[in-house]
């Protein structure tokens, strides 16, 4: 067969796709639509990895560079002081900077360095400024807008952040001196399990785009059918009438391709316009990988071609009609139970295989048996609706309408249904495979949020201040109760002994008796009451001896280091520190962990027990309990700490910590489900719809004979439901033995077998949803003009 036929043949299918009539016409659109969603998801899913990229390069660009020590001022120095904040669970990340000199560097996304007091902020966050909404992160970041920050300074264009030019920074409150912006931290190498994860969700994401493609090549298949009938009427052959057909489909294809490229062109115009799971991107950072744009460009009417002359193998297109329409051959079972096989052949010698201390997998083994299982699955799917529907019989008129359709035609069902399939065998297996990691890579932070929600640390020239600080947190609207405790030192007066370097001391905290309770076991508090409490080491903590060799019922302690760094303020000549007897009558305790979980140790002393005003160097620390009727309760808090000292450190606490690593891998899967979810069910509402569109003459001609419009539509909702709810069943089964499989990669074990649920839940979603969608086009459909013929 020579290539001029082929690209005739070709050719003239693309005429009739085009040209062919209303009908033909409206099966291209469709076809377009179809494919064109899928393109532009497979491009979208080939930029994310340059969105990442490009949100890296962007967070190293604008941080300050550390990798020169700058010991003393210079003309281009600068103080700077990383403050972010929390509001209203959004992160807004802040920049505090004093120039040095005369020359400091401008910060990436700023056009003009702004002036004492001054911000640049971005616009997401100017915009939040300006609302009602942000009138209490207005109080907080108290400085004035001098400027924007542009978009070299931000990760994306919905980052809150600002950068501040204060003169309240110096040497003991900075992160450190910098010379200029662009630092590059080397990634370490991710965890053989996540490696796992990442490689089963590409697999998961993308196969059901491929097999929706596919589908879509195929819409108006019946009608396409009868019309290569007439073309076989006026002397094509069948290998002619096959070429027309996939010429058809090619120019659908092509179409899509068009279709998609300017759907990606639109979605990537307003990329910044959505944040999916706390990622969004500007325009210029979503950019496919060009060998995998090219892929996709080239797969798609390649596939297209490739499925029609596949699904012609099994009709006989006749002059006088096609095979089809009567009862179809019985589908064979034995192949497709080989691709799963096959797929387990892969899998199942990789039990096992996997290491946590690994940091690579057999990428190509898991790609190919998880690939190989979801498409045997996919294929098992035409099989097992047309078995379960031939034994389906009496019923109302509405189930019987709906189980004929099925018996006469149930491969059009099963492949509209066959992408919910694989991305509902996937979500499963994911599911799984999140629930048994999550345990690896979440860990238990020991805070314990029942006692304290937000911990909050200010330093205080004195302990007159720290205590007024601690009652400011105390009046702060929202706050039912304050844990606050005066912290300084104490230690071992006297000369040094033989081999010290330095004074033997620990940790005084001074408090009332609620707030010592948090810190150690006591069997009694009264005001006027000292106790010496140790941790035993727990947690690395000093041994019993170290901290009673500085402070122990009955021993004089100074309250200033007595040999200090020759670095530290000087005292005047022949000014001794001030000491402090611990009374007799203090007792030695236990330390209990605090509700950040760190266990203390040291002195803790009741107020009338110690003249704070001698305390050297105070720090106010406090941990609040928060009311949960005040909904901006913790804003308020975090109010009280910027106002109290800018530089103050606000901390919220919770019961468990997720990796850092897990969590970008969490977030990028779950934007991925989530836009294949969504395609998935614009699949379905399109198929649903070409399903039809195809019965427009049947549906006229029923009511027409007096059938009931709701009958019709309870049929529509049968025939949905029907393979839909086949096909949960088979995706449930296929997802709790790949992910059984998977895990034992790993050597973990299944944490609930009934993760399934939320996954069947979201399919029977679909039907309603589905449903509901095709109403209005169903009742259209009915109408009697419908019966009208060219």
């Amino acid at each position: 067969m020579s290539l001029g036929t082929w690209a005739r043949d070709l050719t003239l299918g693309a005429r009739f796709a085009v040209a062919g009539g209303r009908s033909g016409l409206l099966r291209t659109l469709l076809t377009a639509t179809g494919v064109g969603f899928g393109v532009a998801l497979l491009l979208l899913a080939a930029s994310f990895p340059n969105m990442l990229f490009q949100r890296e390069v962007r967070e190293s660009v604008r941080a300050v560079d550390g990798s020169e020590q700058v010991t003393s001022p210079r003309p281009d120095s600068f103080l700077h002081l990383g403050r972010s904040t929390v509001y209203r669970d959004d992160v807004v990340s802040g920049l505090l900077l004093r120039p040095e000199g005369d020359a400091p560097p401008l910060p990436p996304g700023a056009d003009r360095y702004p002036g004492t007091g001054e911000m640049l902020v971005s616009p997401a966050l100017g915009e939040l400024l300006d609302s009602p909404e942000g009138a209490l992160l207005k109080e907080r970041i108290p400085y004035r807008v001098a400027g924007t920050i542009g978009p070299a300074g931000l990760i994306g264009p919905a980052e809150l952040r600002y950068v501040a030019h204060v003169d309240f920074l110096d040497a003991e409150n900075l992160d450190g001196r910098g010379t200029r912006y662009g630092w590059s931290v080397p990634e370490e190498p991710m965890n053989a399990f996540l490696i796992l994860l990442v490689v089963v969700a590409c697999v998961v994401l993308l196969l059901p785009v491929l097999v929706f493609i596919a589908t879509a090549v195929r819409f108006g298949g019946e009608q396409r059918d009868r019309r290569l009938a007439a073309l076989r009427l006026i002397g094509a052959d069948t290998a002619m009438t096959r070429r027309i057909a996939a010429g058809e489909s090619l120019a659908g294809a092509l179409l899509g391709l068009l279709v998609g490229l300017g759907l990606f062109a639109a979605a990537r115009r307003f990329a910044g316009a959505f944040t999916i799971w706390d990622v969004n991107a500007y325009p210029g950072d979503v950019v496919p990988m060009p060998a995998l744009a090219v892929l996709v460009l080239a797969v798609v009417p390649v596939a297209s071609v490739v499925v029609t002359l596949f699904a012609l193998r099994g009709v006989a297109i006749e002059p006088l009609g096609v095979v089809r329409t009567s009862t179809p051959r019985r589908r064979r079972l034995w192949w497709r139970l080989l691709l799963l096989a096959a797929g387990a052949a892969f899998l199942v010698p990789l039990i096992g295989d996997v290491q946590v201390t690994e940091t690579g997998i057999d990428t190509v083994g898991v790609v190919t048996g998880t690939t190989l299982v979801l498409i045997g699955l996919t294929t098992l799917l035409p099989w097992l609706v047309e078995a379960g529907v031939k034994r389906l019989h009496a019923g109302p008129v509405a189930w019987q309408l709906a189980v004929r359709r099925l018996q006469l035609s149930s491969g059009t069902a099963a492949r509209a249904v066959s992408g919910i399939v694989v991305a509902a065998t996937g979500a499963i297996a994911l599911q799984m495979l999140f629930q048994a990691m999550e345990n690896d890579f979440t860990q238990f932070s020991g805070e314990d949020t029942s006692r304290a929600q937000i911990a909050i640390g200010a330093d205080a020239r004195n302990a007159d201040e720290a205590r007024g600080m601690i009652d400011r947190f105390r009046r702060t609207e929202g706050v039912t109760g304050v844990i606050g405790t005066v912290e300084s030192h104490v230690w071992r007066p006297g000369p040094l002994k033989e081999g010290e370097e330095f004074s033997p001391m620990t940790s005084l905290r001074v408090g009332d008796c609620a707030s010592l309770r948090e810190y150690a076991t006591l069997p009694s508090c009264t005001d006027g009451d000292v106790f010496v409490f140790l941790a035993h080491g727990a947690q690395g903590s000093p041994p019993d001896d170290r901290v009673t060799g500085a402070a122990r019922p009955g021993v004089t302690v100074a309250l200033r280091d007595p040999h200090p760094h020759p670095s530290a303020p000087k005292r005047p000549e022949g000014t001794p520190p001030p000491q402090w007897r611990i009374p007799t009558t203090a007792r030695i305790v236990d330390s209990r962990p605090d509700p950040t979980g760190m266990y203390e140790y040291g002195v803790l002393a009741t107020p009338s027990a110690i003249d704070t005003a001698l305390l050297d160097e105070p720090d106010a620390q406090t941990m609040v309990r928060l009311d949960p009727a005040v909904p901006d309760a913790a804003e308020h808090v975090r109010n009280t700490a910027a106002a109290i000292d800018p530089t103050s450190w606000v901390r919220t606490l919770k019961d468990t910590e997720r990796d850092a690593a897990f969590s970008s891998v969490r977030t990028g899967i779950l934007v991925g489900s989530t836009l294949t979810m969504l395609l998935v069910a614009a699949s379905l509402l399109v198929a649903t719809l070409e399903q039809l569109r195809d019965r427009k003459r049947l549906l006229s001609s029923l009511v027409a004979f007096g059938t009931r419009r709701s009958t019709l539509g309870w049929s529509v909702l049968w025939q949905t439901a029907v393979p839909i709810l086949l096909g949960l069943v088979l995706a449930v089964a296929g997802g709790l033995g790949l992910g059984f499989t998977l895990l034992g990669m790993g050597g973990q074990q299944v944490e609930d077998w009934w993760g399934f649920l939320p996954v069947v839940g979201i399919g029977l979603g679909l039907i309603a949803a589905v449903t509901l969608l095709s109403m209005p086009v169903l009742w259209r459909l009915m109408r009697a003009d419908g019966l009208r013929t060219e």
